[in-house]
């Protein structure tokens, strides 16, 4: 790209980096309410009005009751014995990165698929900014067409770039 440049990292690049450890202690906590099912009192580490800011199949919930209501029920109805793992974080300022994956049951309909019992993998990145202790912004994504490929639903229709890299296709030339 020749010329002007957008700006980049505009969310975090004021970030108080004296702000680390505190945003550190607020994320491990807050994962391990998580693998506690905590949600009725799980706004100990989200604040009121906090935005989760999910990709396409997630949604964005505005506010606490919402992420509970909208996300937090629904996914544990569908997903049974779920754990959080974590597989890599990182911590700068008011801010934190994680990406990993969740082992879940398939115990409740997920997306029209009714409950198969297989123990799935549900993979995830997430960026959370926090405030004066607090969860104020996490925005999420999570690989949904990999969890409906487990349940055996292909949201490609075959059409998906794996094809790529099993040679069943050649890429368009530029």
């Amino acid at each position: 790209m020749k010329g002007s440049r957008p700006e980049q990292a505009m969310l975090s690049k004021d970030t108080d980096m004296s702000k680390t450890d505190a945003t550190r202690a607020v994320i491990e906590g807050m994962v391990d309410g998580l693998n506690d099912h905590r949600i009725d009192d799980i706004g100990q580490f989200f604040s009121e009005g906090f935005r989760w800011i999910g990709n396409t199949g997630c949604g964005t919930k505005n506010g606490l009751k919402e992420f509970q209501d909208n996300w937090q029920r629904p996914f544990q109805a569908a997903f049974s014995d779920k754990v959080c793992i974590d597989e890599a974080r990182l911590y700068m300022g008011e801010w934190a990165a994680a990406f990993g994956r969740q082992e879940a049951t398939h115990s409740g309909e997920f997306m029209g698929v009714a409950p198969t019992g297989k123990r799935i993998e549900i993979r995830y990145m997430d960026f959370w900014k926090v405030v004066d202790g607090k969860i104020v912004d996490n925005y999420v994504t999570v690989d949904f067409p990999h969890v409906m490929a487990q349940l055996g639903v292909d949201v490609f229709s075959g059409e998906g770039w794996e094809t790529y890299d099993r040679g069943e296709k050649v890429p368009p030339r530029p």
